[in-house]
């Protein structure tokens, strides 16, 4: 069900997003001031920009007012008042979001504008120059991957991929991954428990790590790498009952129990893998080409990391899938629409998407720019082969347009725990998982109609 032309989207269709529902959002509103950064020079055009106030740096929006002449407020981004301002009809004009978690549901709420009719008209975003991996940003209204255009990623990784440490894997005696063909999943976890070190009782080095962009899309992913589906054929319901979903979750809840790399049984002190990687605590970290852009800043460290593909189940196909695609969106409310599409250009097509290229901070979405990835050095060089040969294995994963992904990540972590412990077995941590994530999906449906 669409709404109504003209009318913003009820407050009814957003009460899954966050646990204190609209109403809360609309106090959250009420209370809170936008950051303004910067006027608009001569009194121009100006739009609002909800997004992580490091995604555009007070440098960028000088530069913006600049080269554009359009001055950017931005509004720190958070789904509680996005939701009060979506349901005051007062939203921003772009919007931070997850090609691979969000089209979906904000697509089939009616309030993400189609993006087409820009792209047609475009002189520096050219379909045809948009990596494959811009899919995510898709959806016809049943399947992500397919239909209009509602966004576009800044940047991606394929997040299945992982980098390692070979100085730890010769230290520890572990042959190196193959640079272009896969090692299974069991043989990542095999490597990861020879390359844990622990000292007095606590792991000293993570033999791995591996957790994706979060646990929901993590099974998400891990379930179509053994070949089948976590969602029902129309997206409305999950079923970790299914084979693939079970072997999925068989082999992550295995991970966990070894105690060889950070979950939620065995937290990292550092909140993340970057720092630890970093520190040379850690051999292995399940994280796509994006942390590069750390590595390449320590290059003693970057020498003997190395990039291998992403991993597969015996018998499954060959993915490599994006778990993120972080980018932006239009809200079909959006009250400054052109001028939006203009900041939307330059953001993704222009100086700052340059930029962010030549960091190695992420695969450029745009094909034109993936050259200036970071080459010079050898080992650059060798992470770039790599990342081009992985390129070939890119595929949607197609996420569910009922449930958002936090809530569904936040019921995951309620009940995982307990098998991580040994507690419960696999089979009854599927039947609880089916039980709690599809009462809340039933209710998102509804929402839908």
């Amino acid at each position: 069900m669409r709404t109504q032309a003209g009318a913003p989207p009820s407050r009814r269709r957003f009460l899954a997003l966050s646990a204190g529902g609209a109403a809360a959002g609309a106090a959250a509103l009420s209370g809170c001031a936008l950051q303004v950064a910067g006027a608009a020079p001569g009194g121009g055009e100006r739009v609002t920009v909800m997004v992580k106030l490091d995604d555009i740096s007070p440098e960028l929006i000088q530069q913006a007012q600049k080269e554009l002449g359009i001055g950017i407020t931005v509004v720190q981004d958070d789904i509680t008042r996005l939701i009060a301002m979506l349901t005051n009809g007062s939203p921003p004009d772009l919007v931070r979001g997850s090609g691979a978690l969000d089209v979906p549901y904000f697509a089939a709420r009616g309030v993400a504008e189609n993006l087409d009719p820009y792209f047609a008209r475009s002189t520096v975003l050219k379909v045809d120059d948009l990596d494959p991996a811009n899919d995510l940003w898709r959806y016809d209204g049943r399947t992500q991957g397919k239909g209009p255009r509602y966004g576009m990623a800044k940047d991606f990784s394929q997040d299945a991929m992982f980098w390692y440490n070979s100085a730890l894997f010769d230290k520890a005696g572990v042959d190196y991954p193959p640079d272009t063909e896969p090692i299974t999943y069991d043989a990542w976890l095999e490597n990861a428990k020879r390359l844990a070190r622990r000292k007095n009782g606590q792991t000293t080095v993570y033999g791995g790590s591996y957790n994706g962009l979060g646990l929901g899309i993590l099974f998400t992913n891990l379930t179509a790498a053994a070949g089948g589906s976590l969602f029902s054929a129309d997206f409305s319901r999950v079923d970790f009952t299914k084979p693939e979903a079970r072997k999925a979750l068989t082999w992550y809840v295995d991970y966990a129990k070894a105690r060889i790399g950070p979950s939620l049984v065995q937290p990292n002190p550092d909140g993340w893998d970057g720092p630890t990687y970093v520190a040379n605590r850690m051999a292995m970290s399940g994280s796509g080409y994006w942390l590069g852009g750390m590595i390449n800043a320590e290059p003693k460290l970057a020498e003997v990391s190395r990039l291998a593909p992403a991993p597969v189940f015996e018998g499954g196909p060959r993915l490599s899938s994006c778990q993120g695609a972080t980018g932006m969106w239009m809200p079909k409310k959006a009250r400054n629409k052109d001028a939006a599409w203009r900041v939307f250009e330059w953001f993704f097509g222009e100086g700052p998407a340059k930029a962010r290229a030549e960091g190695g901070w992420g695969i450029p979405s745009l094909k034109s720019l993936q050259p200036l990835m970071p080459h010079k050095e050898d080992y650059q060089q060798r992470v770039i082969e790599v990342q081009k040969a992985e390129l070939k294995h890119f595929s949607v994963t197609p996420f569910t347009p009922y449930i958002k992904w936090d809530a569904l990540e936040a019921l995951i972590n309620q009940v995982i725990p307990a098998a991580m412990n040994g507690r419960i077995s696999v089979d009854t941590l599927a039947g609880r998982l089916n039980s709690v994530v599809n009462e809340q999906m039933k209710r998102g449906k509804e929402q839908v109609g």
